[in-house]
């Protein structure tokens, strides 16, 4: 596999083929409106204890819905204490995926960390026990109050999307994790609860959204409505009065507290540093009834929540169960399986058809399988499925324990059209290895993998276009092909669904399973995200035109293959050429573009790339990215959307300055710089020498590498001993005054880092020195500057501001007041340290041409000054 690497790719530029493929198993579908599970998951054999505890969980019929705005903001800890204590169905609905976060651990933004985020949410889900859904909000940025977030969100479409999910799980209790105020620290924090109150009593009212009622749901009345009050980020909203429960209880058959399994799952959210320690002893939460009766002794107070709740038949079902739990052999866990079928079959007939009927036989189906210790997979030697090209998938087979099942059929979706059905009637032996290998062609019209909710172009920036309901919720898109493999014991047959996936040995890693993919014939990639038209130095050198590299990736084999490579404005083609050439599979081919020629009669604002071919007069055309996220602690990721470049045709005057970089977290400004002209060199711990800085004139630290690295606060005395000496030492902004449990030491000045945000990145900006070089040298900074700004103006600015720091601009969010920490500089010895905690590092990538002239500006402060 070739995986070409570009800078930023995070533009909302989505991709959706136009062929849509839907398949569906009508239990999973019922029961299971998204889950705690990824596509990338080796086939798991349960152990005797787990398989011990699933069969307590069979004996429960309650479920709690937890409701909050972001991954990270659900009650790790609570979770697991519902869903492996008390056994209820527990789910957290996360409004949105967290896009507007910051990366800790590398540089992806927008929709990008979203992946990232709904990855690492499925990992944490998948440690204590819960399922996870979502809804099409899009998480935009920090927001201050409800009302902005409910302004950019759309209020009805979130709105049905929680009434849908609750009409779907049928939740018992629902449990918000923030108050509707200004408690709760965010806008989309409170929003969430806003919502969750009206959608607890709209999910009941048949005349709101009756439009999801044809679509197999019914109206619901969950039980209460709480808020799960909290003592943390300086605000306790906890009181004795309050229902109070203690989480902490250790489980002795998984030999962990649930604080215990709360920080490893917290500790998923790597991408937001969310690394927790695991916890022991007492952990109480309490709880404030909102909504529906009020909660005295316990949150299922007045729920049944056993099978006595199925009308009829219900008690001899639990007495069933009872005996199962009572006889289990946990060294011969295929003992269980008969009594299974037995209650499978009574279960079948029982005359209640409702929500817990089509969840409970799943979970004795999973069960029937656990017991026999049947492992199934099914899967790829390959990475990427290609339509029109062939696919071999291996299905296997072993039977743990010696029990007597066959395995009848397998079913492999191939197609829109049909699907493969190999009929067997084969009786595994006992730990024997079982397999066979499946050749296709995919189809032509196979629909690409693309994660659902990035199908359509966001709806302006508040919510993703998602218009199936039955999508609305999942965690993600369905896997492209699923192999089901039906057995058959006693006089029943039950299906073991598993993905087709890709599976390979890493050295390090050992097995390691990933998605399969389905991709286009070609991908193509541009080098830049950015392209500046008119940079000039000082010197009145012309900067040249950057050149552009178009990239493409075929994933077919054809000889004397006519291609047509166009470059378009929009949809208006402005450079177009031929070629014939022999490709081959995964062959990269690279064609360098020569903008000076491109833009000889117009300069575009944004331009594309598209190449193209015809077979048998018929045309095809491609002008999408694939790109690959890759990291160890979640499945790989791919997703498409089209390669836009944007042009700042700007004129931009730079200072001809030696320029070194201390690479921070998530950082993109480098690329940023070289667009600039500027030629960086990387500086290391090792390089931090008063040698080796004497051969740099600026210094420019990353965002918050000082809340990353502790050797920066070691090194402050020589960057200072730079400053000193005329040179100019930039720090981008920090998220804390800590390195660790240490004090950030940042320049020769002490400062300190507050929380200060302006989240309305067209907040009005003030210069309050606008005589200083940073606002005319060598570009006149003016209001044009600071328009087009996406999603905040500042973040984590200085605070207070003393002498010597100068602050240059003033700026505050409607209905507060100014604050002046987003730009700060001082003079020291003959140099300058400067404080930047504008949101540049998002500005550069989008383009802003101001963001460009400003940054031009701070290089260029001099030494004099």
């Amino acid at each position: 596999m070739v995986i070409i690497n570009m800078m930023n790719k995070f533009r909302w530029q989505f991709y959706s083929h136009s062929n849509q493929f839907f398949y569906t198993f009508l239990l999973l579908v019922f029961v299971c409106l998204g889950n705690a599970s990824s596509n990338a998951q080796m086939p798991a054999s349960k152990t005797s204890t787990e398989i011990y505890a699933q069969l307590k969980k069979l004996n429960v019929l309650g479920s709690v819905l937890y409701i909050a705005a972001h991954p990270d903001d659900e009650n790790n800890s609570f979770l697991p204490y519902l869903a492996k204590e008390k056994n209820y169905r527990t789910a957290y609905l996360s409004l949105t995926r967290g896009d507007g976060g910051q990366n800790l651990i590398g540089s992806e933004q927008g929709v990008e960390l979203g992946l990232i985020r709904t990855q690492e949410l499925l990992a944490a889900r998948r440690m204590d026990g819960a399922e996870q859904y979502f809804s099409s909000a899009y998480e935009f940025g920090f927001s201050k109050t409800s009302d902005e977030t409910l302004r950019f969100w759309n209020r009805q479409k979130v709105l049905a999307d929680i009434v849908w999910v609750i009409r779907k799980f049928q939740p018992d209790i629902i449990i918000n994790r923030f108050p509707g105020d200004a408690r709760a620290g965010h806008g989309n924090h409170s929003s969430s609860a806003i919502l969750s109150q009206e959608a607890f009593v709209a999910a009941a009212d048949p005349k709101r959204f009756p439009e999801q009622l044809a679509l197999g749901v019914e109206p619901w009345q969950a039980k209460r409505l709480l808020w799960n009050t909290f003592n943390f980020g300086g605000a306790n909203t906890t009181n004795e009065n309050q229902l109070k429960i203690d989480a902490g209880i250790y489980n002795a058959l998984l030999g962990k507290s649930y604080g215990e399994i709360g920080g490893e799952a917290r500790s998923m959210h790597k991408s937001q540093g969310e690394g927790r320690p695991r916890r022991k002893g007492p952990l109480y939460e309490y709880f404030v009834s909102l909504g529906g009766d009020t909660a005295k002794n316990d949150l299922m107070d007045g729920v049944v929540t056993n099978w006595t709740r199925i009308p009829n038949d219900g008690l001899t079902i639990q007495t069933s169960i009872n005996e199962l739990i009572k006889s289990f052999d946990f060294e011969n866990p295929g003992k269980s399986v008969e009594p299974l079928v037995e209650l499978y079959k009574l279960v079948q007939r029982i005359s209640y058809k409702g929500t817990w009927w089509y969840q409970k036989k799943a979970e004795i189906e999973e069960l029937i399988i656990a017991c026999s210790g049947i492992f199934a997979e099914a899967t790829t030697d390959v990475e990427y499925a290609v339509p029109g090209e062939k696919l071999a998938v291996s299905l296997f087979v072993n039977k743990r324990n010696n029990v007597n099942i066959q395995l009848d059929q397998i079913l492999l979706n191939t197609s829109a059209e049909k699907s493969f059905d190999t009929s067997l009637q084969v009786r595994p032996a006992q730990n024997a290895n079982w397999s066979i290998v499946k050749s296709f062609t995919v189809a032509p019209g196979k629909r690409f993998s693309q994660p659902y909710w990035l199908a359509k172009p966001l709806v302006d920036i508040g919510n993703f276009s998602v218009d199936d309901f039955q999508q609305v919720g999942k965690a993600e898109s369905d896997p492209a092909f699923t192999a089901r493999f039906v057995f058959s014991m006693s006089g029943i047959s039950f299906m073991v669904e598993r993905p087709v996936q890709y599976k390979y040995v890493d050295p390090v890693r050992g097995e390691v399973y990933q998605p399969l993919n389905v991709i286009a014939p070609i991908v193509i990639s541009l080098n830049k995200d950015v392209v500046l038209a008119n940079v000039v130095s000082t010197k009145k050198e012309q900067q040249p035109v950057s050149s552009l590299l178009l990239q493409y990736k075929t994933n077919f084999s054809a000889n004397a293959l006519s291609l047509t490579i166009r470059i378009l404005d929009g949809e208006a083609p402005i450079f177009s050429t031929d070629t014939v050439m022999n490709v081959e599979a995964g062959g990269l081919y690279t064609y360098p573009l020569e903008l000076k020629k491109i833009f000889a009669n117009k300069i575009p604002s944004k331009l594309s790339a598209e190449v193209s071919y015809s077979i048998a007069d018929k045309k095809y055309a491609y002008s999408h990215y694939l790109k690959t996220i890759k990291y160890d602690h979640i499945p790989s990721i791919n997703y498409f959307y089209k390669d836009m470049v944007t042009v700042v045709k700007d004129k931009i005057v730079t200072v001809p300055k030696r320029v070194a970089y201390i690479i921070g977290a998530g950082d993109l400004v480098p690329e940023a710089l070289e667009q600039l002209g500027y030629s960086i060199n990387y500086l290391r711990e090792m390089d931090i020498t008063d040698a080796t800085l004497k051969n740099y004139d600026v210094i420019i630290v990353g965002i918050r590498a000082f809340n990353i690295y502790e050797w920066l606060t070691t090194k402050n005395d020589v960057l200072n001993r730079f400053v000193q000496n005329g040179g100019h030492l930039i720090v981008q902004y920090l998220k804390s005054n800590q390195v660790g449990l240490k004090k950030v030491k940042v320049g020769p000045y002490p400062f300190s880092m507050s929380g200060i945000r302006v989240t309305e990145e067209n907040a009005k900006v003030n210069f309050l020195l606008p005589n200083h070089p940073f606002l005319n040298t060598p570009n006149a900074i003016n209001s044009n500057d600071f328009e087009g700004w996406v999603q905040e103006r500042s973040t984590y600015q200085a605070e207070p501001i003393a002498a010597p720091y100068e602050a240059i601009l003033g700026m505050n969010d409607t209905g507060e007041k100014q604050t002046n920490g987003s730009l700060i500089t001082a003079k020291y010895g003959k140099g300058n340290i400067t404080y930047i905690s504008l949101v540049l590092f998002r500005q550069l990538p989008a383009g802003v041409s101001g963001s460009y002239r400003l940054l031009a500006n701070i290089i260029g402060m001099p030494a004099s000054k």
